[in-house]
C-alpha cells in the first residue's frame, strides 16, 4: 500500500501509530495522523501557514480519551477515516501528476475527510484544501516557466518536478522562519553547506550543529529572497539559483546581496540538497 510514499511520508505514518499507542487507542486515528504531520513535517506546515503549535494537542486532549498506553509492537489498524485519507491522499497525488505520495498529499487527505477531528482542527485555522492544492499543483508551474521545461521532461524522474521544487520551497521557508530543527533533514547525509565567508559544514550532524548559525542572516526582518533561476540536470538533480537581498538598516548604506546556489538530486527514497553554496554579489 505504502510502495509509492516518500520517506517522509512514511515517518507519518511511524509517528501516527506511535500516538495511537500513546493515547491507549486500538487503532490510529484521524487526530494521530495529523500529530505524526506535525511531527515530521513542521515545514509543510509553515509553507501553508499552518504554524500549529502545542495547542493543537490541547484541543485534541479535550475532545479525546487518554487511555493506559499501549505497546507499540501491538497491531495498530487503521480506523476507517484513517483509511480514507490515505486513499485520498493517493487520489490527490494522480491528479496533480505525481508519482509520489508525500506529506502534502497526506494533508490534503485529511482535509477532504471534512467531518473528522483532524479535518476539523485544521479547517479551523483557516486551511482549505482548494486553496493547498493550487499551491502544490503551481510548484510545476514555476519550472514551467522558468526552464521552459515540461513535466514530460521529467517523466522517468522519481517523484518529477512537484517533488524537487517542494524540497527546494521547504528550505527556504526554513532559512525565512528560522526553523533550525528540520534545516539538518533536508540535506543528504553527506550535503555540504558553504557560507558566504566560505567556511564548510559538511554532513547532516555538523549542519544540525550549526543549523542556528546558518539561520541567523536569511531569518532577519530585512532578508527577502527570490528565485533567480531553476535547471533541471543529469541524473534527476536540480539546480537552483537563489538572490537574497538584505535592506541596508539606514539611508545612508546600501543593500547587500547573496546568491545562493542549491543543488538538489534524487537520493534513495526521496529529494534532498546535496549542495549549498553562499556567495556575496557586487552591486554595480
Amino acid at each position: 500500500m505504502f510502495e509509492r510514499y516518500t520517506e517522509k511520508a512514511r515517518r507519518v505514518i511511524f509517528f501516527a501509530r506511535y500516538e495511537a499507542s500513546q493515547y491507549g487507542r486500538s487503532s490510529i486515528e484521524t487526530e494521530h495522523i495529523l500529530l505524526g504531520l506535525l511531527r515530521e513535517d513542521r515545514a509543510l506546515m509553515s509553507r501553508f501557514h499552518l504554524d500549529l503549535g502545542p495547542e493543537i494537542r490541547h484541543e485534541i486532549d479535550r475532545v479525546v480519551y487518554r487511555g493506559t498506553r499501549v505497546s507499540t509492537s501491538i497491531e495498530m489498524p487503521l480506523s476507517t477515516d484513517s483509511q480514507k485519507i490515505f486513499t485520498l491522499a493517493a487520489e490527490e497525488s494522480e491528479r496533480l501528476g505525481n508519482r509520489h505520495i508525500g506529506t502534502e498529499h497526506i494533508l490534503l487527505g485529511i482535509l477532504r475527510v471534512e467531518e473528522s477531528l483532524a479535518a476539523k482542527l485544521l479547517s479551523a485555522k483557516g486551511a482549505k484544501a482548494d486553496v493547498i492544492r493550487t499551491q502544490v499543483a503551481s510548484v510545476v508551474g514555476v519550472v514551467t516557466h522558468r526552464t521552459g521545461a515540461s513535466p514530460s521532461d521529467w517523466v522517468h524522474a522519481p517523484l518529477g518536478i512537484s517533488g524537487a521544487l517542494n524540497t527546494l520551497d521547504r528550505f527556504l521557508a526554513l532559512l525565512k522562519n528560522g526553523a533550525s530543527g528540520e534545516l539538518a533533514d533536508l540535506f543528504f547525509r553527506k550535503g555540504q553547506f558553504i557560507d558566504s565567508s566560505g567556511q564548510h559544514w559538511l554532513g547532516q550532524a555538523e549542519i544540525e550543529k550549526a543549523a542556528e548559525i546558518l539561520l541567523a542572516p536569511f531569518a532577519k526582518r530585512n532578508a527577502t529572497f527570490r528565485i533567480e533561476d531553476t535547471t533541471p540536470g543529469p541524473s534527476h538533480t536540480l539546480i537552483a539559483s537563489v538572490l537574497w537581498e538584505f535592506a541596508a538598516a539606514s539611508t545612508g548604506r546600501s543593500k547587500s546581496v547573496l546568491r545562493m546556489s542549491i543543488v538538489l538530486a534524487w537520493t534513495d527514497e526521496e529529494w534532498a540538497i546535496i549542495l549549498t553554496q553562499v556567495t556575496p554579489v557586487a552591486l554595480s
